[in-house]
């Protein structure tokens, strides 16, 4: 209903059934205050937009959850708004187990991709579900990262399920949908608005026991996802990042304001372990592709944060042109990064 959102629904059905909503009058409609354009829609129905959702529903692999049935999310139902109907693409069951919410820059490093990935590959083999909201960037690494690692993940979407935003995620949309879940508060049609994403991250924020920020800057999204996290009583994490770099602002703020300084999967579990049932190697050691002494004492002295090649020269005590071609094979096999300014950073 147009003019309807989640506290107006929630406080109708305070008092009535939905069947009695619709057999209200005019007038004991406009006295529970509800602006005569909503009394109008309530009154006459557009059943023609309801067909097209049964129509959706009958789809195999389509559901619906609404506030009254049984696996409706016991954590999203606790916040202070929760929406009255969850579209679900996948496995609704999913909802129900614990999950760790991912979120971050839509415009990442490398780094904060890696780390995203790597970080939901190792919660979902600890027994986390990985949620978040599809996103370009730390979203969808962090979606990519939990299929790698042949674990759940569910993505909330600011769209209706019938459509994939953005665009170039329909593929990772469907393995998501295929293992895991798409959920959504919006109807099939609903088109990509800003005003739906703030109300998709509570959702995300909603349906964890803890939320992790990747990189964000300073005015990010994800920080108002964070601030939605701590408001429903969520354990809010951050990895920590240069001064010198924009993308670490949100997070380095976010940890001056409480939220955990989190260095390694362990830090997380460490607080959220009462959730998880098996025993888990925690660790986060990758193997690393053969490198011969030279390499890997070169790929030692690259830090996690820009590093000049001035520096390098001086510390490995090698030719500029040597130290150039080491980086390129480095970069080639993906253990660092060039970035602006003749800088390299090391990813893993």
């Amino acid at each position: 209903m147009p003019g309807v959102g989640c506290r107006t629904y929630l406080k109708l059905l305070a008092t009535h059934t939905p069947e009695q909503v619709f057999a209200e009058s005019y007038q004991a409609l406009s006295a529970l205050g509800l602006k005569n354009s909503v009394v109008d829609a309530i009154r006459k129905p557009d059943w023609a937009v309801v067909e097209q959702d049964l129509a959706w529903l009958a789809q195999p692999n389509n559901s619906v959850l609404t506030l009254a049935d049984a696996g409706y999310p016991a954590q999203l139902q606790e916040i202070a708004d929760p929406p009255p109907l969850l579209f679900v693409r996948g496995k609704p069951e999913l909802l129900a187990l614990p999950q760790l919410a991912i979120v971050g820059s839509r415009n990442p490093s490398q780094l904060g991709k890696a780390t995203a990935f790597e970080f939901a590959k190792a919660l979902c083999q600890a027994g986390f579900v990985v949620t978040s909201g599809l996103a370009l960037g730390i979203d969808a690494a962090s979606h990519e990262g939990a299929l790698h690692a042949q674990g759940y993940t569910i993505a909330v979407a600011g769209t209706g399920l019938d459509r994939v935003y953005p665009a170039k995620h329909k593929d990772l949309a469907t393995q998501i949908v295929n293992t895991g879940a798409m959920v959504s508060e919006f109807p099939p049609g609903t088109t990509a608005m800003a005003n739906h994403f703030p109300r998709r991250n509570r959702i995300i924020s909603g349906l964890c026991q803890g939320l992790l920020v990747v990189e964000a800057a300073k005015q990010s999204g994800s920080l108002i996802t964070a601030r939605m996290a701590l408001e429903q009583n969520r354990e809010v994490f951050a990895i920590p990042g240069s001064i010198h770099n924009p993308l670490a602002r949100g997070c380095n703020a976010l940890i001056r304001q409480g939220a955990k300084l989190v260095e390694t999967t362990q830090d997380i579990l460490e607080e959220l372990h009462q959730y998880i049932q098996q025993d888990v190697n925690y660790s986060q050691v990758q193997p690393q592709t053969m490198l011969d002494l030279e390499q890997q004492t070169l790929l030692n002295l690259v830090m996690f944060s820009p590093t000049s090649i001035d520096n390098l020269v001086e510390n490995a005590g090698l030719s500029v042109e040597i130290i150039s071609s080491m980086l390129l094979i480095l970069e080639l096999q993906g253990y660092v990064e060039a970035t602006a300014g003749g800088f390299y950073t090391r990813i893993k």
